[in-house]
C-alpha cells in the first residue's frame, strides 16, 4: 500500500484533452504513458486507456479513464493527472464533469482535418469553466498535413496566439516532451484555482467530485473522484444528492491500473471502492464528504441528472430469452448509470424492454454489447424522442414512444424537442448541406466562413437528427463534414401518430409520429418497403397505414399459389372448379387464423424512411 506522504498541491497538474473523434487523442495519451514511464514496454499496447473491445475496434473512447503520471522537470517530481474523456457527443455530460475536475485542457487539432465541430463545443465547455487552454496540432508527420491552415483556424475560432501553438506527432513521439513541460508551466496547480472558492469553506473539510463510476463484482460500485479540498480516508463518507452513507472498501489512484493508497489529498484524482451494490447511487457530479460534516459543507456546483434523449424498444427474437435480456440489461446498468429501462409488451413481438439512451451512438454501443457479450439475438424498433403533450385539461405530459400517445380528441398541442446543431464543412459542400437540412425541417440561425471552410448553425427537430442525418451528412459531403448538437428547447409541431396494420392487426412497434405535411409520403414509402421485406405466406397479407380509423396507405402481399389442378388430366371443368374452390376456402380460413412473423428488416424499414 502506497501513501501520499508529504504531497503538496503545487506539484499537481490536472488536465484533460479536448479533441474531435479520430484526431489522435488516444495516441497522444499512449505517448504520454511511454514518455513518463508510467507503463513499461513489456506491458504497453496501443489504446492503453480503452478497456472495452468495442472501444478498441471503433477507435472511440466510450468510458472515461483517469491516469496518474510522474514527470521530472527541473529536478522536481510533478504529478500529472490526465482524465481521458469520451470522444462522442452522446457522452457530453461526462465530459463536462471531467473538465470541472481539471485546471487546464489540451486543445488537440488534426493537421489534416483542421478544427471540427466537436472540438469547438468542448472548447466552449472548457472556457465556461475558466480552464487554461493549450493548443496542440497533431499528425504533423503526415504528407497531407496543413499546419498553416490549422494554425489560422485556431487563431480565428479560439482567439489564441500563434506562439502558443505546439506542433506534435503522437505517433512518432515528436514534440511530446514539450507538451508535458508546457502543461507544468501554464496550467495552474489545484490550490490556485480553489483559493477564492474555498475562502468561505473550511479547507480541512472534505469535498470530492464524482466524475464517473463503474461496477466491480468484488468491491461494488466504484466512484472516480477528484478531491477538491480536505482528504479522503477510510472512514464513514456521505454522498450529498443520493443521501447515501458508506465506508470505503479501498481508496487509491490509477497508474493506469488501480493502485491502493491510505489517503487521497486535495487536488488528487483517484477512486473510492464504496462496497455499495447499487451503482445508481453514484451520480456523476455528486459531492462526497465526511459523514459527520454533511450538514456543514456546501455541495460542489454543476450537478444535474443525465437525461435520456433517445428511446428504443428491444425485443428478443426468441421470446424465451426475455429473462436473459432483463438480466443482461441489469448487468449493463451496473456499469452505465445513464441507462434507463422498463418492461413493455407488444402483441406482435411479445415481452421486451423500452430503453432510454443519451443518444443514437449510445444506443448502438449498448445494442452491440448485448448481442456480443450476452449472446442475445434482438429486434430493435426505430428510435423515438420525448414529446410533450398539452392535453385539453391544461396538463402537460411527456411521452417516450408512439404507443403512449393519448387519444387525438384529448390533445390540445404537441411539442417536439429542438436541437442546436453546428456543422463544419468545406465551402464546396455548403449548398448540399443546406439542402439536406431544409429537407429535415432545420432552420438556419448563423453561417460563419473561415478560409475554405464554413460553420453552419441550425435549429433542427431532434426526431429528424437521430435517425439517418449523420450518415446522409457524411454522404453529401464525401465524409468531410462534422457535426455537434445540444438539446435546445421544445416547440409546438403539427404532428400525428401513424399506426401500421399487418394482416388487420396493429403492430405498435412499427407505429411512428411524424409531421402532417410529410405523413402521406412517409406512410406510402413505409408500407411499400414493408411489402418488400415481409416474407410471403400461403394467404394474402394486407399492409395498411392509418391515422385513427382512416387508412392513408395500403399495399398487399400476394399469397403463394400452389397449382392444385396440376394432377388433373382430362375430364370436364367441374372437377377443376371443385379443387380451386376448396383451395380458396382453405386460404380464407388460413387468413383468419394466420399469424405473420416479422423480422428485423421490417423494423429497419421504418428506421430508413
Amino acid at each position: 500500500m502506497t501513501n501520499s506522504g508529504s504531497l503538496t498541491t503545487s506539484l499537481i497538474r490536472n488536465f484533460s484533452i479536448i479533441a474531435h473523434i479520430d484526431h489522435g487523442k488516444t495516441t497522444l495519451t499512449d505517448a504520454f504513458l511511454r514518455l513518463t514511464g508510467t507503463v513499461n514496454d513489456l506491458k504497453f499496447h496501443d489504446r492503453m486507456m480503452d478497456s472495452n473491445p468495442i472501444e478498441q475496434e471503433k477507435g472511440v473512447t466510450i468510458k472515461l479513464a483517469p491516469v496518474r503520471m510522474n514527470y521530472d522537470y527541473h529536478g522536481q517530481q510533478y504529478i500529472l493527472n490526465l482524465i481521458d474523456t469520451p470522444g462522442h457527443v452522446d457522452f457530453g455530460y461526462e465530459v463536462d464533469r471531467s473538465l470541472a475536475a481539471c485546471e487546464g485542457a489540451l486543445l488537440l487539432i488534426d493537421a489534416t482535418q483542421g478544427v471540427q465541430a466537436q472540438t469547438l463545443a468542448n472548447y466552449q465547455k472548457a472556457k465556461n469553466l475558466n480552464l487554461k487552454i493549450i493548443p496542440v496540432i497533431n499528425k504533423i508527420d503526415l504528407p497531407s498535413a496543413n499546419v498553416e491552415q490549422s494554425i489560422l483556424e485556431i487563431m480565428e475560432f479560439f482567439e489564441l496566439d500563434e506562439d502558443e501553438v505546439l506542433l506534435v506527432s503522437a505517433k512518432t513521439g515528436q514534440g511530446i516532451d514539450l507538451v508535458l513541460q508546457r502543461i507544468i508551466e501554464k496550467i495552474p496547480p489545484p490550490d490556485q484555482k480553489l483559493t477564492q472558492e474555498v475562502a468561505i469553506q473550511d479547507k480541512q473539510k472534505l469535498r470530492a467530485l464524482i466524475i464517473t463510476s463503474k461496477f466491480d463484482n468484488h468491491q461494488g460500485a466504484i466512484a472516480y473522484v477528484r478531491v477538491v479540498n480536505g482528504e479522503i480516508k477510510r472512514k464513514d463518507l456521505y454522498m450529498s444528492f443520493s443521501k447515501s452513507k458508506f465506508n470505503p472498501v479501498e481508496i487509491g489512484t490509477f497508474a493506469p491500473d488501480k493502485e491502493k493508497r491510505d489517503v487521497l489529498k486535495a487536488g488528487e484524482v483517484g477512486y473510492i471502492a464504496t462496497g455499495l451494490k447499487d451503482i445508481s447511487l453514484l451520480k456523476v457530479g455528486d459531492t462526497i464528504t465526511n459523514f459527520e460534516e454533511r450538514e456543514t459543507i456546501s455541495v460542489l456546483p454543476g450537478y444535474k441528472e443525465p437525461i435520456p434523449m433517445v428511446f428504443m424498444e428491444l425485443y428478443p427474437v426468441d421470446s424465451k430469452d426475455f429473462s436473459n435480456l432483463k438480466e443482461a440489461m441489469a448487468k449493463l446498468t451496473m456499469h452505465d448509470s445513464a441507462l434507463q429501462y422498463q418492461s413493455t409488451h407488444s402483441i406482435a413481438l411479445g415481452n421486451g424492454l423500452r430503453v432510454g439512451f443519451l443518444g443514437i451512438f449510445h444506443a448502438e454501443i449498448v445494442r452491440e454489447r448485448l448481442m456480443r457479450e450476452f449472446d442475445l439475438d434482438l429486434i430493435a424498433t426505430a428510435p423515438s424522442v420525448t414529446y410533450q403533450i398539452l392535453n385539453t385539461s391544461g396538463e402537460t405530459i411527456e411521452i417516450h414512444s408512439p404507443a403512449e400517445m393519448p387519444d387525438p380528441s384529448r390533445i390540445k398541442a404537441i411539442l417536439e424537442p429542438i436541437a442546436k446543431l453546428s456543422i463544419f464543412c468545406p465551402e464546396t459542400y455548403v449548398s448540399a448541406v443546406m439542402k439536406l437540412c431544409h429537407e429535415k425541417r432545420a432552420t438556419l440561425e448563423n453561417s460563419i466562413g473561415s478560409g475554405n471552410r464554413t460553420r453552419l448553425e441550425y435549429l433542427i427537430p431532434l426526431a429528424e437528427l437521430i435517425t439517418d442525418f449523420h450518415d446522409k451528412l457524411k454522404s453529401v459531403t464525401s465524409g468531410f463534414a462534422s457535426m455537434e448538437y445540444l438539446l435546445h428547447d421544445f416547440r409546438e409541431v403539427d404532428a400525428v401518430k401513424v399506426e401500421i396494420l399487418v394482416n388487420a392487426e396493429s403492430v405498435e412497434a412499427l407505429s411512428f409520429i411524424t409531421v402532417k405535411d410529410n405523413v402521406d409520403l412517409k406512410a406510402r414509402a413505409i408500407v411499400k418497403k414493408l411489402k418488400e421485406v415481409i416474407p410471403k405466406q400461403l394467404f394474402e397479407i394486407p399492409i395498411q397505414a392509418s391515422i385513427g380509423a382512416k387508412i392513408i396507405a395500403r399495399e398487399t402481399i400476394k399469397a403463394w399459389r400452389k397449382d392444385v389442378t396440376a394432377k388433373l388430366y382430362g375430364g370436364d371443368r367441374t372437377r377443376r372448379m371443385k379443387l380451386l374452390n376448396k383451395q380458396a376456402k382453405g386460404k380464407k380460413k388460413m387468413k383468419q387464423i394466420g399469424k405473420v412473423q416479422l423480422n428485423q428488416d421490417a423494423f429497419l424499414a421504418v428506421l430508413e424512411n
